[in-house]
């Protein structure tokens, strides 16, 4: 008991002396720690994936704000300066987002922070320790207090039975199940047919997911369902045949190529009836996850307009040993430009010899080394092709790609 009475004096001593402070440099790196989440990568990669999302980012800057705040002050954050936390879990469930979901994500998160932290103290600073445990298990218990609280609530709010039912029809739809049969509603009835939407995620700026999901919860009809990888919609399409709807969803969804892309990718099939809609769901999310991990221009993705990205990827185990076709490219990094730099130029010797600076026999030499070393000729139909496929399957490897 002494010996925390001393470690928080001499952290309040500490926290007197001025910028370089133990804790106030812990809130800094904790803070620039929040600002490189969105990228992803070693060591975020051990997070898990629902806490990837860009819309975390906000929450995160903001716990970590009132955390070192309440380790300065000693006084508990009030109810409205963590209302953004718990209305942003509030949305979350109401999405589908299990609670112990996000409060298991609460505990994975506060435990990598920590980890990323501790070894940032200075040896004299770690007296500092068990006052930052008992802070963290205390706000996190408060934190974690009032969104039980603000949950519960919302269950017991008019609008979630609705909520809960949109969410089994989603999943039975998906799933292969008829949901007529529970499922009555005659002011609500279930489409026979629908766009299958699947989206996956990159590095979107912060509040871009939940502005998407609003926009298409808006769409009377649509229903809305958490996967593994990220979430699908289903939304309501018409009798008639939809001569363009890639085009429909974007103008639904406020999508405008002309801007930067938002980094969000969404597979994009028709089920005209209830029955095609699981073999529906199964492609969209090959689509999303190929055009996430091959990071295509396009937003809204559709087979027809990605027939070979699409084939690589449902070609498992081929895929794997597609991709293995280039490891003798591995030591010869200038023999693999060449080759994405041929790809990307039409398989044109004078616009690779342009794009790279060296002269036009220099790229039929790296070609003719790309043959001896791969055993496939770029120069020949199905040597070019067979690369060609090497290259988006080892891309596709590279970014982890999980249909």
């Amino acid at each position: 008991m002494q010996r925390i009475e001393l470690a928080e004096a001499a952290g309040n001593d500490r926290m007197a002396a001025g910028a370089d402070a133990p804790l106030e440099r812990l809130a800094r790196e904790a803070t620039e720690l929040v600002r490189e989440l969105g990228s992803g990568g070693t060591p975020f990669d051990a997070l898990p994936h629902s806490m990837q999302d860009a819309d975390f980012v906000p929450s995160a800057q903001l716990n970590i704000e009132l955390f070192f705040r309440y380790l300065a002050e000693g006084a508990e954050p009030a109810e409205e300066a963590t209302r953004p936390l718990v209305d942003r879990v509030v949305g979350l469930v109401r999405d589908g987002m299990p609670l112990t979901e996000v409060l298991t994500n609460y505990r994975v998160g506060a435990g990598f922070f920590w980890a990323q932290l501790l070894p940032l103290l200075e040896w004299e600073d770690y007296s500092l320790v068990p006052k930052l445990g008992l802070r963290l298990t205390e706000y996190l218990s408060l934190i974690m207090a009032r969104i039980a609280i603000a949950v519960a609530g919302d269950v017991r709010h008019p609008g979630w039975d609705s909520l809960e039912r949109q969410r089994e029809i989603a999943d039975a739809l998906l799933n292969g199940r008829d949901p007529s049969d529970w499922a009555h509603d005659p002011e609500h009835p279930i489409p026979a047919a629908f766009l299958i939407a699947a989206v996956r995620l990159g590095e979107p700026a912060p509040g871009t997911l939940t502005a998407l999901r609003g926009r298409i919860a808006a769409v009377p009809g649509a229903l809305l369902h958490r996967d593994s990888g990220g979430w699908a919609a289903l939304v309501p399409m018409g009798a008639e045949a939809d001569s363009d709807p890639a085009g429909r969803l974007k103008d639904v969804l406020g999508i405008d190529d002309s801007l930067p892309h938002p980094q969000f990718w969404i597979g994009l099939a028709a089920a005209p009836e209830h029955g095609a809609i699981p073999a529906a769901y199964a492609e969209v999310r090959v689509l999303a996850e190929v055009a996430r991990c091959l990071q295509l221009p396009a937003v809204v993705c559709r087979r027809p307009d990605m027939m070979f990205e699409y084939a690589i990827a449902t070609a498992d185990p081929a895929r794997q040993s597609l991709g293995a076709l280039l490891d003798p490219l591995r030591e010869q990094p200038m023999l693999a430009e060449t080759l994405d730099t041929f790809v990307e130029n039409q398989f044109n010797h004078n616009a690779v010899a342009r794009a790279l600076h060296i002269h036009r026999n220099t790229v039929t030499y790296r070609l003719r080394r790309i043959r001896e070393l791969t055993g496939h000729d770029p120069l020949q139909p199905a040597g070019i092709s067979t690369l060609m496929a090497a290259r988006v399957a080892r891309r596709l490897t590279a970014a982890a790609f999980h249909a």
